[in-house]
């Protein structure tokens, strides 16, 4: 007789999870603070980016008007103090404590706001000895604060011995308090790093250091004398791609570091010329990015310290990764650092890494490389072109000097009448050459204004300094036998030496002795 199967076999029925069973130890305070924010200059990043979500709500909410908003950081060098504050919405005391110890847990997700994960106010935790909390709302009259004793919460996470969960550590670093609320603002937010640790070159004490870092990171609006920010505001407005806060950094306003001209490299300089704006649609039909380039001379890599090179990608005006986020998009990935441009995402579904340094990886993100990538082939384009106008050029103006020089022999008269026919005959050549490269079709708006004018006076020289045989005063008294004794240790010295302009002045030197 043969068992059935169900006799065999004793199915269970599935059965839930006790959420007692779940630990969240301490180590994830870790993942979520100095494991996240490997730069430490990114903390100033998250806290303008949470204090312009709140000033952008307190708007809103009719708080303040519609231009007003402000968030200002100030610097304490005695005690080694970096305060940041805000006059948005602020937190109520009445969730203060609850909002500021929930981990990845923010109201934000869906909504507009910059910041949605709950992790950004942990930013500074691995870089000061104490990080402070205030706030309070409108009608409130005490003050909310929080204290976080980062030195401690360091210690407990390297302690094998200390093996609480997550809720145990933050009891153990953690206090809270309400202060009396005279001289504070009526409505504010302000995190308060204390003993902020050196790194790095000390920046983060650094208001030089820091006003650069958000002028390029933080959504901050373009300097008032740049000639094509208000037209890209105007294009990146009704997108509510381009808002944006008054940041002020120790009594400076930061602006972003965009100007009409800037420098590439010693005496040379660009600047820029025309805008061009990208729309990228969605699959949905709906502007999934908005992109605006601008252009300029293309002569070469801009250094980074002017703070403007490549072309960049922006979520709520915050800046996502750095300079080379898009490289893989050129054919050249040198080229990306010639470039000046901005694409501000406006699709929801694009979503910044925890780190804000890439994006995750979505259908929807790879749509915006795809329409990105004939623009960056462009732009490549541009930059080729510009390189070898650049190459001819410097061949030109080299082949003007040579030319000059030859001229200046011949006029100078210690050389015989075959070895000023000789380099005549090179000197025509040269400007055979610089002809050549005048009527290059590259050339065609500028050679008519400038080279070929230049090759023309150049020949109009060589044709007036060759027009009859030349002899330096000095050589003409001379017997012919001794002329042409000087004549012959010239030439040699024309020949071995490096240049033609440190034998000329060599050999006049020699001519004002000769009696």
């Amino acid at each position: 007789m043969i068992a059935s199967s169900s006799s065999l076999l004793q199915i269970e029925a599935p059965w839930s999870l006790s959420p007692t069973n779940v630990i969240v130890g301490k180590d994830v305070l870790e993942l979520l603070s100095t494991s996240m924010y490997v730069d430490p200059m990114a903390i100033y990043r998250e806290y303008v980016q949470n204090a312009a979500d709140a000033i952008d709500e307190a708007r809103r909410l009719g708080i303040i008007t519609a231009d007003a908003g402000r968030v200002t950081l100030s610097f304490e060098d005695s005690n080694r103090c970096v305060r940041i504050r805000d006059d948005g919405t602020g937190i109520g005391s009445d969730q203060f404590e609850a909002r500021l110890t929930a981990f990845g847990f923010s109201k934000k997700r869906g909504s507009s706001a910059r910041g949605f994960r709950g992790v950004g106010r942990l930013a500074g935790i691995g870089y000061c000895q104490e990080l402070v909390f205030r706030s309070r709302i409108s009608g409130e009259h005490r003050v909310s604060e929080m204290r976080w004793d980062c030195r401690k919460l360091r210690s407990l996470l390297r302690d094998p011995n200390f093996t609480a969960d997550l809720a145990d550590l933050v009891g153990q670093v953690v206090s809270s308090r309400r202060i009396q609320g005279h001289g504070w603002p009526e409505h504010f937010f302000e995190v308060e790093l204390r003993g902020v640790i050196r790194h790095r070159d000390d920046k983060l004490m650094n208001p030089l250091a820091v006003q650069d870092y958000l002028s390029q990171n933080a959504p901050v609006p373009f300097c008032p004398t740049f000639k094509f920010g208000s037209q890209i505001a105007s294009e990146l407005g009704p997108l509510n791609a381009i808002g944006h806060v008054a940041v002020e950094v120790a009594g400076t306003t930061v602006y972003r570091p965009h100007r009409n001209s800037f420098a590439i490299r010693n005496n040379v300089s660009d600047s820029f010329t025309d805008v061009e704006f990208v729309r990228i649609p969605g699959r949905d039909g709906v502007i999934s990015a908005f992109g605006w380039i601008l252009h300029h001379g293309y002569k070469g890599a801009i250094p980074r310290e002017v703070r403007i090179g490549g072309l960049r990608m922006r979520v709520g005006n915050i800046q996502i990764g750095d300079t080379s986020l898009l490289n893989e998009l050129f054919a050249e990935p040198r080229f990306n650092a010639w470039s000046v441009g901005e694409v501000h995402i406006l699709d929801p579904r694009v979503i910044p890494n925890g780190r804000r340094d890439h994006f995750e990886q979505s259908h929807q993100y790879l749509n915006i490389l795809n329409y990105l990538s004939p623009v960056a082939r462009e732009i490549g384009q541009r930059c080729r072109k510009s390189s070898i106008h650049r190459n001819w050029i410097r061949r030109f103006d080299g082949h003007k000097h040579a030319a000059q020089e030859v001229i200046k022999i011949i006029k100078q008269g210690s050389l015989s009448s075959k070895q000023q026919r000789r380099l005549a005959s090179d000197a025509k050549e040269t400007l055979a050459a610089m002809r050549q490269i005048a009527n290059k079709e590259t050339f065609r708006d500028q050679s008519k204004k400038l080279l070929i004018p230049t090759v023309n006076g150049l020949e109009r020289n060589l044709a007036k300094a060759t027009g009859s045989r030349k002899i330096a005063k000095s050589l003409s008294r001379l017997p012919v036998s001794e002329r042409r004794t000087y004549e012959e240790v010239f030439s040699l010295i024309y020949e071995c030496s490096p240049s033609h302009a440190t034998a000329k002045n060599l050999i006049d030197r020699i001519l004002s002795r000769i009696k």
